[in-house]
């Protein structure tokens, strides 16, 4: 029992807490983003290196470690975009008036920078995994991809939530790219896909007789594909999803060093001097 509860366990919390602290990181001050880039690019190295150590580790700890370096690949494009240092050429609202193939036109050229990067990583993580008997870091790095890819278009066709609270400012004009309404006709076929493929890898992590590690590998996968399907939820539903990661926005509150000095106090002649001497008496 163990095999399931234990990868599900670790799953739901590497989830919420990772998602937590890139949006934390995300809100300290600009100064800091080259440093948390740099830290970034160093982890993404190294989980490379931890694919291509564990492609043919068929223990469980090796479904385990494969896993976490998927995600850690995962991370760097998410922290690389939120901090804007990976997004696209077009920095701006989206044009006032702007429909159809134009407007699709306009919201690609403000993340290509961003699908191109997870082209090149989807193809570092195939190029660490390739041939190797563990491919436990490369479904899951796929999982993510798909799935972020439906949300992002039904989030582009329209939904409830659109999750703006999670943009930081400087990114806060790919807003205009979103659309607010109760639900468009993708998200029912991304959905019900999903959920039918999630439901067929629970029933083959279920098999009776599967060793450690193959059991161990599907509940990832299968426990991965579910969290996505339920992020899908939370776009049409109307609970406050955004209280799941509160503490990760914490960093947000505005920054002393950005705000305009306070003004010196006005004098006020004789009659400032009069309430100054007063309040020296009352507190000495």
């Amino acid at each position: 029992m163990s095999q399931y509860v234990l990868p599900v366990t670790y799953t739901l919390f590497v989830w919420w807490f990772s998602t937590g602290v890139i949006l934390y990181l995300n809100g300290l001050p600009r100064w800091t983003f080259k440093w948390t880039m740099v830290g970034t690019t160093f982890v993404l190295v190294m989980a490379l290196i931890g694919l291509v150590a564990t492609r043919d580790d068929t223990r469980t700890t090796g479904a385990y470690l494969a896993f976490t370096f998927g995600l850690l690949v995962w991370a760097w494009q998410e922290v690389a975009f939120l901090l804007g240092y990976v997004t696209g050429p077009r920095r701006s609202d989206c044009p006032t008036g702007s429909t159809g193939w134009r407007r699709a036109r306009f919201a690609f050229m403000a993340v290509m920078h961003h699908e191109l990067a997870l082209v090149v990583l989807g193809a570092a993580v195939l190029a660490a995994t390739w041939g190797g008997a563990n491919q436990t870091g490369m479904w899951t790095f796929l999982i993510l991809w798909v799935m972020r890819q439906s949300a992002k278009l039904n989030v582009f066709l329209g939904v409830r939530n659109l999750n703006e609270g999670f943009l930081p400012d400087h990114l806060k004009y790919l807003q205009t790219y979103f659309t607010r309404r109760p639900m468009n006709r993708l998200f029912p076929v991304s959905v019900i896909s999903s959920t039918i493929v999630a439901a067929l890898i629970w029933q083959e992590a279920s098999v009776l007789g599967l060793d450690a590690f193959d059991a161990t590998s599907l509940t990832f996968a299968a426990t991965l594909l579910t969290l996505a399907v339920l992020e899908h939820w939370f776009l049409v539903l109307p609970l406050p999803s955004e209280k799941l990661w509160d503490w990760g926005l914490r960093s947000r509150s505005p920054e002393v060093a950005d705000q305009p000095p306070a003004a010196p106090p006005e004098d006020d002649g004789p009659s400032g001097d009069l309430k100054l001497r007063a309040a020296q008496r009352v507190f000495r």
